[in-house]
């Protein structure tokens, strides 16, 4: 067993790639906050492509917001921020490379000045962001920015009095003040998280936070500081101790945090940047004028049946994504919700076969190396049904379309919130709008359908009225058939 450093590089097993380019001589360009699984499967191993290919001033700064980051810290420090990465095809290839794209680890609440040094620092030419769907403070909604978190609201009373910044989005507009107040040239903010117009949303966030700190420095980001839109993609599950024991059985590395995922990566990138970009075109990323055809594409199809699998599927008893998606009665509704309800609301994509996009999507999810989770899935559910299933809902509605597996899932996600699967057992919902959530389930006891009045996910879709009398059959289908049944049902319409 060979304990991972940059001191055992040469000694793990050759089937191992790992990285040959001078770590000492790579320089900072890109800050990160939010170093996840996610982000170390993908952005951080693009980066890892392009430093191989020579590009040694876009090394990584990862930056930790959170006292529970601590872990991602020590990990990283003891094995020279290196960590494994091993992915594995739909056939069953295994590939392993250890990535040494982040250079430097920065814990927020015990180092912020060395995370705002770095955000002052010129040659730092991108911040990027994965803080998850609701780390924006956007309200899905409304569009407004409305922020919970208590870092974020902490920022926006302490910053404009020169306090130190506990949230990502404090630190960036606090970095961004620095440089406009030393004349230095803005760096791009580039978001990685999965939401429709992700930059849209960043630059909204972003200008709505430096209003409230100084309208006069929200004037200049919005004239200043480019916000690109990004499509990313990689099924990448939570690394665990199984994950851990796999890379040591497989490959004989100890590996304190490794990240295991899918083989398939993609990223389309805006090509809207303020200080300049590495070649990201030469090591796979598609860099494009216009991302959306490609971002409603991942969202309506591949993340929106996230959702159509998932509730279903925890209702019926199961725990893995690839359990549902090998079961035909489960990849028909899928199936029948990408064709029939999905895709009659995008635009064509250039380049891609929405048939063989879909095809590709199914031999993803029933890859059973990945062992990625229903529950990861559905984690701040009202976050992700406003984002990836309700667009879907309201481009049917408008145009008459079909709408009746995207309401069985609204209907399904009602039902899981009641916290019981179709067997008695116990479900346990995660949710940080939970208690909410169930208080409006609890009115369709009353009034059926009024869960729909839920208007911080829903809006004002609860007053139409083909949604609503769809929504309350759905669910009492769900109550007398159960989760099986109720597709059963559908299948046989």
């Amino acid at each position: 067993m060979t304990t991972l450093s940059a001191q055992t590089l040469g000694s793990l097993d050759p089937r191992v790639a790992v990285p040959a380019y001078d770590r000492a001589a790579v320089r900072p360009g890109i800050v990160h906050f939010g170093v996840g699984a996610f982000h170390r499967s993908h952005e951080a191993m693009f980066v890892d492509r392009l430093l191989a290919a020579g590009a040694e001033g876009w090394g990584i700064t990862g930056v930790g917001t959170l006292a529970s980051d601590a872990a991602m810290l020590d990990a990283l420090s003891a094995q020279d921020e290196l960590y494994t990465l091993v992915t594995t095809a739909p056939d069953g290839v295994v590939e392993a490379r250890v990535v040494g794209s982040i250079t430097r680890y920065l814990l927020a609440p015990e180092q912020p000045e060395a995370v705002l040094d770095a955000l002052r620092d010129p040659a730092t030419r991108i911040v990027s962001l994965t803080i998850t769907e609701g780390g924006y403070g956007i309200n899905d909604a409304t569009g407004a920015f409305e922020p919970r978190d208590a870092a974020t609201l902490a920022d926006l009373d302490g910053l404009a009095g020169g306090a130190v910044p506990e949230s990502a989005l404090g630190f960036v507009v606090a970095g961004l003040r620095e440089r406009r107040d030393t004349g230095a040239v803005p760096f791009t903010v580039m978001s990685c998280d999965n939401i429709q117009g992700n930059g849209h949303v960043a630059r909204a966030a972003v200008l709505a936070f430096a209003e409230r700190v100084e309208p006069a420095l929200a004037d200049w980001i919005g004239s200043a500081v480019s916000f690109p839109n990004s499509m990313v993609d990689r099924i990448t599950p939570v690394t665990t101790d199984a994950s851990r024991q796999r890379v040591a059985d497989e490959f004989g590395i100890e590996d304190r945090w490794p990240v295991l995922s899918e083989s398939f990566v993609q990223w389309v990138l805006e090509d809207s940047f303020t200080a300049g970009r590495p070649a990201f075109e030469e090591v796979g990323v598609q860099v494009v004028s216009d991302v959306e055809p490609y971002e409603l594409m991942k969202l309506r199809l591949l993340n929106a049946s996230h959702q159509a699998m998932s509730y279903l599927g925890l209702l019926s008893g199961a725990e893995y994504v690839h359990e549902v998606c090998r079961d035909r009665l489960f990849a028909d509704f899928l199936l029948g919700y990408m064709h029939d309800e999905a895709r009659p609301t995008l635009a064509p994509v250039p380049g891609v076969d929405l048939d063989e996009y879909s095809a590709e999507l199914m031999r993803r999810f029933g890859s059973e190396a990945i062992k990625d989770t229903l529950m990861r899935q559905i984690v701040d559910g009202s976050d992700r049904i406003p984002k990836f299933l309700l667009p879907v809902v309201r481009a049917q509605l408008a145009s008459g379309g079909e709408i009746e597996r995207s309401v069985l899932v609204l209907a399904a996600w009602s039902r899981f919130l009641e916290g019981v699967a179709d067997d008695g057992s116990a479900l346990s919902p995660v949710d940080k709008r939970l208690d909410e959530l169930r208080a409006a389930v609890a009115g369709e006891a009353d009034a059926p359908g009024s869960f729909l009045d839920y208007a911080p996910v829903f809006g004002d879709l609860g007053s139409d009225a083909r949604l609503r009398a769809a929504f309350v059959e759905a669910r009492a289908l769900l109550a007398a058939r159960g989760a099986r049944g109720a597709l059963e049902a559908l299948a046989a319409r």
